[in-house]
């Protein structure tokens, strides 16, 4: 039976994650120095795996959490549809309690089933899955590679879990996530179904220092 394993990543950590700053798709924020750790980590912990393709979004803290396999000579194919949700206007501002309600106004209406309304000239999580799905289509229909690497963002990582795993977008939440965790992620062609083996796995991590915050 053929099948392909996913391991699936959330981004190393950056400056503006630290300070609760929201960065979407229009913020090409780099890790920072505690980011650069938890990727080598990760890599230090799965560079056995003998991973046939990185996929990652086009965001340059995605690129530099996967580094260190890239730098094995891992083909590596980054793609627009993996990119982080857009907040919108509010990206990338310093936090603040006009701000902050309206995020939590927005989510809870996702929550609640509304998940065509999209952030004021950002996204909607539909239109989140909808640029996915080409993606998703062309790591499938590419079953040679057997093991696969796929380095992209916390909201987009819900919205992609619960298309995989055929859930309602209500769900997103239900999948919890910090910076480098891990879901892998078993696909079998023969089924046409994924299972999940990890969830926001972070084991890799538990022999870093936590970083003194300033």
């Amino acid at each position: 039976m053929k099948r392909k394993s996913i391991y699936l990543i959330r981004h190393g950590e950056t400056d503006l994650n630290r300070k609760g700053v929201v960065q979407g798709s229009g913020v090409n924020s780099p890790l920072n120095e505690w980011g650069e750790a938890q990727a080598t980590a990760f890599f230090n912990a799965y560079q056995h795996v003998p991973f046939d393709k990185i996929y990652t979004s086009d965001l340059q803290r995605t690129h530099q959490t996967v580094r260190g396999f890239i730098n094995q000579g891992i083909a590596h194919e980054s793609y627009a549809g993996l990119n982080e949700i857009s907040w919108g206007v509010r990206e990338g501002r310093e936090p603040n309690t006009g701000d902050n309600n309206y995020y939590r106004e927005l989510t809870q209406a996702w929550k609640n089933g509304n998940v065509e309304l999209a952030s004021e000239e950002g996204e909607s999580p539909v239109q989140v899955r909808d640029r996915q799905f080409p993606v998703i289509e062309t790591i499938l229909s590419r079953p040679h590679e057997r093991n696969i690497l796929v380095a992209m963002h916390g909201r987009a990582m819900r919205v992609l879990l619960t298309t995989l795993f055929k859930e309602p977008l209500v769900k997103m939440d239900d999948y919890g996530h910090s910076n480098l965790c891990l879901y892998k992620i078993n696909y079998s062609y023969e089924t046409g179904l994924f299972e999940l083996e990890l969830a926001n796995d972070i084991t890799h991590l538990l022999s870093l220092e936590i970083p003194q915050t300033v």
